[in-house]
């Protein structure tokens, strides 16, 4: 029976876009009469031998459908997810996800959904990959219509998908009350479609908030001295959204602590770096170690280039730092060349700047570049 249903999920889903549901009607009804409910069906066995849940999983998710006393509708369902080209285990990890996709109706719940989509241009293997993430709102929520404001806004599909792997909670917000009044308010605070794109694709939450919500985080943004519409804007409200006021305090103290800053310092670098906010401390207090104690930079030089403290410190920082280091100790670059200027050059421009022309005269250099890349410190570099 369920290799039938496979065929006639198969069958429906490649029909002409004309009469995809009244395919499906004659279909089922000609195919599949109704199962009466089976006094042996063990819904946790069904979920792990037929869905591939795990034992702690189906026990989970039978809990949420105590309903189902049969393997009808189950049955239409899984055959309905693998004509659209879910893996197993991509149905595993959808049911376990939304256990009562398993008793929707495919006929009037499940199909019309895929014509919506089919209709905005969604491809079968687009839409097994929306079901995959989607959720409960796949089956709950009116996906197609939202999708129909979704996939012109975010450009292309996706796009779209990146905040949703964040977040499928982008497909149950309603469009008039929350999603559109949150877009239409950043347009006001300087921000263009795609500077929202971007946000949404690392923040999901600053469409989806409350709109008195999202109000406030902008002003936080503006009160790190990030003012609407400037280049730091969006990365402001990135690195905000997720902190309260008590958070944003408490790590606005510690940087100034940890890095030896005055006010105005603090106040500069965090306006130019935004970033510094979502940083872990321990992340910061090495850095703050390397840079100040190691290479030996003032705090008023990483105040005003405060972008140096997000690189990493074992592919950029270190290695480059020991590298300016050998070849000032052995006569073979500028003692005053600045460190900030070789830490922000592209990896290939670093090496065709620092290495290459020190092949004769240094003949190990780029092999010992490449070694403590991998954090591990050479001879050479350590004796000088």
């Amino acid at each position: 029976m369920l290799r039938l249903r496979c065929c006639i999920a198969s069958h429906i889903l490649s029909a002409p876009s004309t009469s995809p549901i009244s395919h499906l009607r004659r279909l089922l009804s000609a195919t599949a009469p109704p199962i009466p409910s089976n006094p042996g069906f063990a819904v946790e066995d069904y979920l792990v031998d037929t869905c591939g849940l795990t034992r702690p999983q189906a026990l989970k998710a039978s809990r949420r459908i105590p309903q189902l006393k049969s393997s009808s509708k189950p049955d239409a369902v899984l055959a309905f997810l693998a004509g659209l080209g879910l893996t197993s285990a991509d149905v595993a990890a959808t049911v376990a996800k939304d256990p009562k996709l398993l008793c929707a109706d495919v006929e009037k719940t499940l199909a019309p959904k895929v014509v919506g989509l089919t209709g905005l241009g969604l491809s079968r293997s687009e839409i097994a990959r929306l079901v995959s993430l989607a959720g409960t709102h796949f089956r709950c929520a009116p996906i197609a219509s939202r999708l129909q404001y979704y996939l012109p806004f975010f450009g292309s599909f996706e796009n779209f998908l990146r905040p949703v792997k964040r977040s499928s909670y982008l497909l149950g917000f309603d469009l008039e009350r929350t999603v559109k009044p949150n877009v239409a308010f950043l347009q006001e605070c300087g921000l263009g479609d795609c500077d929202i794109v971007k946000l949404c694709a690392v923040v999901p939450r600053m469409l989806t908030a409350n709109p008195k919500r999202v109000r406030e985080i902008v002003a936080c943004a503006e009160g790190l001295g990030v003012p609407c519409g400037s280049g730091m804007f969006r990365e402001a409200l990135q690195a905000v959204s997720l902190l309260n006021e008590e958070k944003i305090t408490t790590k606005l103290e510690f940087l100034k602590r940890m890095f030896g800053w005055s006010d105005a310092e603090l106040s500069h670098a965090v306006s130019k770096a935004p970033v510094l906010l979502r940083r872990p401390e321990e992340a910061l207090r090495r850095r703050s170690e390397f840079l100040i104690s190691e290479v030996g930079l003032k705090p008023a030089y990483i105040a005003h280039r405060p972008v140096i403290i997000s690189y990493s410190m074992e592919s950029r920082l270190i290695p480059r730092y020991y590298v300016l280091r050998f070849l000032k100790a052995n006569g073979l670059l500028d003692q005053n060349q600045d460190y900030y200027n070789t830490i922000v050059l592209s990896e290939m421009a670093f090496v065709e700047k620092f290495i290459c022309p020190h092949k004769e005269s240094a003949p190990d250099l780029a092999e010992d570049y490449a070694t403590i890349c991998k954090g591990e410190v050479p001879t050479n570099f350590r004796s000088t």
